[in-house]
């Protein structure tokens, strides 16, 4: 097996050269050689910020050496990373690009690239994901909030008393009856987190999107979607609420 090891801070190929921002080795085109994969991009700031632009997914052929590049089409923020693994049960690792956006709703950008035969397939986009999971958020007597998943057809059902009485005082009446209409609004995907929740070798996906109440700051609790690859796509497998505690003190 041939393994190769690119400890420089650039690199260069046909023409183009760019900042190592991350690097991992494994076998993506299902060869059996270690292939070598890069993400690579530009520091604009690099003395006074991390923000990086012109991001691209290049794999190197561990058997022939040579390079493919992929531009990432969402290609600009902060902390790209990418990570390894089989999604597909067939034994070779695929691609997952990382990006966070470094705004106020701590977006991520994130794709996941099957490299096989050295030919890059889309298996999964964020943006995609955001505009196929949409919900209603509603605030509800009783200090309820119910959040409609549109995509799987359920209904969550949050009980907010854990947010505390200057909280609820502002929000609802003395007989827990809502002043008025409070609609809140789930954030497009913050976290996408690669889990062997079978224990079989093969990753399933945990997709997190944060619920907000009356501002981006309330939260309220998370949705998390577990994905599964079917053959053709990321489906979902199954889908949960989190919600946060509240201290107890024992007497």
């Amino acid at each position: 097996m041939y393994k190769f090891f690119c400890p420089r801070q650039m690199i260069y190929f046909n023409g183009y050269s760019a900042h190592i921002l991350d690097f991992k080795q494994g076998d993506v085109n299902g060869d059996g050689y270690i292939d070598n994969i890069f993400l690579m991009g530009d520091k604009p700031y690099e003395l006074q910020s991390s923000f990086v632009t012109n991001i691209n997914l290049v794999v190197q052929d561990g058997f022939t050496r040579e390079y493919i590049r992929v531009p990432i089409k969402e290609g600009s923020g902060y902390n790209p990373t990418i990570f390894l693994g089989d999604f597909t049960g067939n034994g070779v690792d695929d691609i997952v690009v990382y990006i966070d956006s470094g705004g106020s709703g701590a977006m991520l950008f994130s794709y996941i690239y099957s490299f096989i035969d050295n030919k890059p397939k889309l298996m999964f986009d964020f943006e995609t994901f955001n505009d196929e999971y949409k919900y209603q958020v509603n605030y509800r007597d009783n200090y309820k909030v119910e959040v409609i998943s549109e995509k799987t057809n359920t209904m969550y059902t949050i009980d907010i008393q854990y947010k505390g009485e200057e909280y609820l005082w502002e929000i609802y009446d003395k007989n827990g009856r809502l002043k008025e209409p409070i609609e809140g609004f789930v954030n497009p995907i913050s976290g996408l987190y690669p889990i062997d929740f079978e224990r079989d070798g093969v990753y399933e996906l945990r997709a997190v999107q944060k619920i907000a109440g009356r501002y981006n700051a309330d939260a309220i609790g998370y949705v998390e979607t577990d994905l599964k690859w079917d053959g053709r796509e990321f489906k979902t497998w199954r889908q949960q609420v989190a919600i946060f505690g509240e201290d107890v003190k024992f007497v």
